[in-house]
């Protein structure tokens, strides 16, 4: 294949913008103020003010974080008719089926809804599809099914708002339906009882990122007001006590923004899940950790070291995971089955098949992606034997690929190319010999700009169905389409895709000086969780400071560096970054993009930074800069001041001859800039010298001029040269160049 086309894939321009702009001087004048109103610091203020809460009041409000924040139900569209036949289904004995989605959203909704209706005493069980052999969402034959088991009502959750045909042939066999969803509307809503969904055009709610499960607990409440006659804030009360858990676990799984009510909920449900007493969660938590102080295990139970605090990190990369897992590679069902577990002998027994479960989903991810990475790095060689471009959209089909795990290797695909991606598969979907007719399940990712959806619906006439959120999307597909949808989907993309969009972007909050990195300030951050889509961790910035030490950590996968920064000595750790591969060197001036961090170590608490991104200081690149124009300037005859310096001495030429002799000796053939000039800033020589950029590249050329060695610079930086040992004795003098920089030197120069 051409490297060319992978590294341009793969070297993706990394871009950091920043919030906070230092030279705005009202800005700043605003957020001194809040810092001064609310006692609180000023880069507190700055990162408050970074996220729209830019007067006192509502920067009090976003601190506090109470249930001021909370939306009265009833604002939802159809939420009177939803609660009306709900409560009307449990009246009557009606038998209800919760109709849900098998990721962790869905699980999360259709547990909570499950717990509520059971406590009111309905007749109410659960339907999950099989996501291998049923697929997303509500289906004819899944209807069927229902009806013949006499069910009068159901309940969707987190699905239904696409599933017009399927609602209809329900109400033809007698069943009515409320569907309770989050995922956008297209075209006419489904024609049933109630839909309620904040994201119906005519919905007025003032918050639409809910997510499923979020859309639940509306749902729960606003029964809970109307079957009790309790206000608004007394129902929630009830209702947060008994499942707020749930629903932050089902947000933040669904990666939904923790803005305005989601952040309540999840700062809510966090403390709940800190000493939960669910015991098929506490088993998953200490399945997790390998153990925690447990207090609903049984006293004969050996004490374990306490599991670290549960936090929105913990809930995504730890409980999340083995939740979906099981709607990946078994049953989503299992999962459903962990959260109702009432014994702690049943809840360890489920988190344990969960973790196995999720292993296996571990294995499996890891072999589709490798075949993944193959089959576009083929792509890549055929376009380029074409002298096409790369794709725009990577559309990948396989027949044995597991359906549930597509849409996460998408995901790493794109992160990896900075490409929206979509893999099919046809496992499970083949009787006999693959046929065009074939129908395939697929998954996609897309990034930030491009709206899936919206690309999809440009395809539309091509698929059998589709549906999902700006960045992520399922589809259904026929074997002979995907050619033609792969091209069609590739010109939608082409005509609207951007380079900034496939750049890996940072957003800097703001930069910091060494004084603002205290274990105060560290600690008066977390005022600010929890962090997540919407509320990110804040990125700082920090100019200017030396790399004093690199050293490797986790057997080579992570990098941990001392910082030296005006008289401090800073600690930074670069998880999932080999030393080997940092384009940085020790002694070299980085601006550092991190998160402020508290390290807890047997027991004692120290300040860290989590590096994010480095690179060579832009001070240190400007005065490069200016040193590369100031050459070709000098190459042009441009006359010297003599105060610069730049004229070479014998000892200089002599200085730098030798290092690079000394290189050539130990075997070495390249090095680069900031090395070369490390190394001579550490002899004697060099120490004493006037050295910069622009002297060395005169000193350079001088050598290869005398024959001594011959320098060239192929790429930015980087020096590759062959030492003559066996050049005869010359003197400097005889370089022309040299005398002709001499001859330039102005303002009676003695050299």
């Amino acid at each position: 294949m051409k490297d060319t086309e992978t590294a341009h894939l793969l070297r993706r321009e990394r871009i950091w913008s920043l919030l906070f702009d230092p030279t705005d001087s009202e800005r700043v004048a605003a957020a001194a103020a809040l810092a001064r109103d609310l006692h609180i610091s000023p880069l507190t203020a700055r990162l408050l003010f970074n996220r729209g809460y830019t007067d006192a009041a509502s920067a009090e409000l976003f601190l506090s974080n109470d249930e001021r924040i909370w939306h009265d139900p009833f604002l939802m569209a159809d939420m009177h008719p939803a609660v009306e036949r709900t409560l009307q289904a449990v009246e009557n004995r009606e038998r209800v089926v919760i109709y849900g989605d098998y990721d962790v959203d869905g699980v999360t909704s259709v547990t909570s809804l499950y717990l509520y209706l059971r406590s009111l005493g309905a007749d109410v069980s659960c339907y999950i599809p099989n996501r291998i052999g049923e697929g997303y969402g509500m289906s004819i034959p899944a209807m069927d099914a229902l009806a013949d088991r006499g069910v009068g009502l159901i309940i969707t959750v987190d699905t239904g708002i696409t599933a017009n045909s399927e609602i209809a042939h329900a109400a033809a066999l007698g069943m009515d339906t409320v569907v309770t969803d989050h995922h956008e509307c297209h075209g006419e809503l489904p024609v049933c009882a109630a839909v309620v969904n904040p994201h119906r055009p005519d919905c007025p709610y003032p918050f639409k990122e809910l997510a499923g499960v979020g859309v639940v607990c509306k749902f729960l409440c606003a029964c809970e007001q109307t079957r009790t006659g309790l206000s608004g804030r007394e129902a929630f009360g009830i209702i947060r006590r008994q499942y707020i858990d749930l629903v932050a676990i089902g947000t933040i799984a669904d990666v939904m923004p923790l803005e305005d009510e989601n952040r309540y909920i999840v700062a809510s449900g966090l403390s709940m899940l800190d000493h939960t007493d669910r015991p098929g969660l506490e088993a998953l938590l200490n399945a997790i950790s390998g153990g925690g102080n447990s207090h609903i295990r049984s006293s004969a139970a050996p004490a374990k070291k306490p599991r670290r605090k549960v936090n929105s990190g913990l809930v995504g990369f730890g409980i999340a995971p083995r939740i979906n897992a099981a709607g990946r590679i078994a049953h989503a069902m299992q999962a459903v089955e962990l959260l109702l577990a009432e014994s702690v002998e049943e809840a360890t027994a489920q988190a344990e098949a969960l973790c196995e479960i999720n292993t296996r989903r571990q294995v499996e991810e890891n072999r589709i992606a490798e075949q993944a990475y193959a089959m576009i790095e083929a792509q890549l060689a055929e376009a380029a034997e074409r002298g096409a471009p790369p794709p725009h959209v990577i559309v990948l089909e396989d027949d044995g690929w597991m359906q549930g795990i597509v849409g996460i290797v998408a995901s790493r695909i794109t992160e990896k190319y900075g490409l929206p991606s979509i893999l099919i598969s046809f496992n499970g979907a083949i009787e006999g010999e693959p046929d065009a007719l074939d129908i395939g399940k697929g998954s996609g990712r897309s990034v930030k700009g491009l709206n899936l959806v919206e690309a999809l619906s440009a395809c539309h006439d091509l698929l059998v169905r589709f549906g999902g959120h700006e960045l992520a999307a399922g589809l259904t597909i026929r074997r002979a389409d995907i050619p033609a949808f792969r091209e069609r989907i590739n010109a939608y993309a082409a005509e609207r895709l951007t380079e900034e969009m496939t750049a890996v972007r940072y957003e800097a909050d703001c930069e910091v000086s060494v004084e603002e990195l205290t274990m105060g300030e560290a600690e008066e951050l977390e005022r600010l969780e929890p962090f997540g889509v919407g509320n990110q961790t804040p990125l700082l910035i920090l100019r200017d400071a030396t790399v004093q030490k690199i050293i490797s950590m986790g057997g080579g996968r992570h990098t941990k560096l001392m910082l030296f920064k005006d008289g401090q000595i800073l600690p930074a750790v670069w998880f999932g970054n080999n030393a080997a591969q940092l384009t940085v060197s020790c002694g070299d001036p980085v601006d550092v993009l991190f998160q402020l961090n508290i390290n807890e170590y047997q027991g004692v608490r120290s300040l860290q930074l989590i590096v994010q991104d480095l690179h060579v200081a832009h001070s240190y690149a400007d005065a490069r800069r200016r040193e590369r124009e100031r050459l070709q300037a000098v190459l042009d005859g441009a006359p010297i001041s003599a105060k610069e310096a730049l004229v070479p001495s014998r000892e200089d030429v002599a200085c730098v001859f030798t290092v690079l002799r000394n290189e050539a000796r130990l075997g070495s053939r390249t090095i680069g800039e900031r090395e070369l000039f490390n190394c001579i800033r550490r002899t004697p020589a060099g120490a004493a010298s006037t050295m910069n950029g622009t002297k060395i590249r005169l000193i350079l050329q001088i050598l290869t001029e005398m024959g001594v060695a011959n320098i060239r610079e192929p790429d930015d930086g980087i020096f590759l040269f062959d030492i003559n040992f066996q050049a005869p004795k010359t003197s400097i003098e005889a370089s022309l160049l040299l005398r002709r920089l001499r001859l330039q030197v102005t303002n009676g120069g003695n050299l």
